[in-house]
């Protein structure tokens, strides 16, 4: 049961992430990334790494604006 609740809150998590963007336009990230030249497994590894560093990224600038408003660096 646990492991169907974790299940469940990463597959909500990554539908509303990926809503962000159209499926062309992820289309066109992996294929500049070289995902489509891959095999299988790694085209898939390499398709969570752009996922995760195109999203990850207004987190990431969202925190650093924050803390240059709080004057911490």
């Amino acid at each position: 049961m646990k492991y169907i609740m974790i299940i469940a809150v990463v597959l909500f998590s990554t539908n509303v992430m990926a809503s962000e963007k159209t499926k062309a336009e992820w289309q066109e990230l992996y294929a500049a990334a070289g995902c489509n030249e891959m095999g299988f497994v790694n085209r898939k590894i390499c398709e969570t790494k752009v996922f995760q560093k195109t999203n990850w990224q207004s987190g990431k600038d969202q925190l650093n604006n924050t803390f240059k408003k709080l004057g911490v660096n």
